[in-house]
């Protein structure tokens, strides 16, 4: 099991509202899987916010590995968490498989 495997199985890591990771958690609200209608972080694809690297990073992953808005998705993933941020940060994409587990409430996947 690779490092990667091993850090998406826990959940995101709680932020709190007013630090600047928690505002982009917030700001991503509004970053829609067009498919499904849910957003990244309702179905748990962004797994990490760190901006205290010198290269601020957001680890992320999609719903499926050949997902057809994926490039989509993490680009407004991106430019959503840049602009809040107000600096570059890195995209990481996770090679593991989603599972709906990670979602904040899976439940929500009941009439899709």
């Amino acid at each position: 099991m690779s490092d990667s495997t091993i850090e998406s199985l826990h959940p995101m890591p709680e932020y709190d509202a007013n630090s600047p990771e928690g505002q982009i958690k917030e700001a991503l609200r509004a970053v829609k899987d067009p498919e499904i209608g849910l957003d990244v972080v309702q179905l748990g694809l962004i797994r990490e916010i760190n901006l205290n690297l010198d290269e601020p990073e957001i680890k992320m992953m999609l719903t499926t590995p050949f997902c057809p808005y994926g490039g989509w998705l993490i680009q407004q993933v991106k430019d959503t968490a840049e602009q809040t941020a107000g600096k570059k940060i890195k995209m990481t994409v996770l090679p593991d498989l989603w599972d709906p587990n990670y979602m904040e409430d899976p439940g929500l996947l009941m009439g899709w």
